[in-house]
């Protein structure tokens, strides 16, 4: 199943509440709840971003102090209380930045230890790295490896909220029977297995895992509908989204 019939058509959609928005609170008013929402923005792009820097050429520790530096230097200016949400795509904007940084302050933020010492967040720099490693697609343009990992956290955030339904309705045992059948056609006799294990009929399964393959492409469908600003930049970004996963 390809991962392009997971999107799902909705007719309406709200975008009063994406990144946009949350950076430029956080640009306003320091809050505990900003401050929150920052830590997962950050959480969410810190992979890609490392990706890109690690893609231009700098060594695992390097990339890691660049990354963890770039968002304390947007903190610490206060940029995100200067973003214009009508510039189009968050991710666009982050790239832009980090593009920016790297070819201009890199040589101040080097001067400092490490960041001052200061942490944004606690970060596990060695999985990305580790993630970083395995990446099939060295030889696409960093852009391309931003793009394929911020993809790729797209679907991770997706699949994290699709797991959290199925628990807080006990159900965290089928969510991991069917998850395999995501994004993967089954073959001869697998929803057979699994009626078995479950009690369902293998029509009952079936059912089942079409309606979460539906939910789970509503809920990729939301959270890119957090990184753009409007129904237009929405539909761009999924096309985008689905092409960037078959690099």
């Amino acid at each position: 199943m390809s991962f392009s019939k997971l999107a799902t058509v909705t007719q309406y959609q709200r975008f009063d509440t994406t990144h946009w928005s949350v950076v430029m609170l956080a640009g306003k008013v320091h809050s505990t709840q900003s401050a929150e929402a920052l830590e997962k923005l950050c959480r969410t792009y810190w992979s890609p971003l490392y990706f890109f820097v690690r893609g231009r050429g700098y060594g695992a520790e390097d990339a890691q102090d660049l990354t963890q530096q770039f968002f304390l230097s947007l903190l610490s200016r206060n940029d995100f209380a200067m973003v214009d949400p009508a510039r189009g795509k968050f991710r666009t904007f982050l790239l832009t930045a980090l593009t920016h940084f790297l070819a201009n302050e890199w040589d101040r933020s080097r001067a400092a230890k490490r960041g001052g010492g200061k942490t944004i967040i606690s970060l596990d720099s060695l999985a990305a790295e580790e993630a970083y490693k395995f990446e099939p697609s060295h030889d696409v343009s960093p852009d391309q490896l931003f793009d394929k990992r911020w993809a790729v956290a797209i679907l991770d955030l997706a699949l994290l909220q699709l797991q959290k339904e199925f628990t807080e309705q006990e159900r965290e045992q089928l969510f991991e029977q069917l998850k395999p059948f995501l994004t993967n056609d089954p073959s001869e006799g697998d929803y057979a297995g699994v009626a078995i294990q479950t009690g369902m009929s293998s029509q009952n399964v079936a059912v089942m895992v079409f309606r979460m393959r539906k939910r789970y492409g509503e809920l990729v469908r939301s959270e890119v509908s957090q990184t753009v600003a409007s129904p237009l930049d929405l539909e761009q970004e999924m096309r985008h989204l689905f092409q960037t996963l078959n690099l």
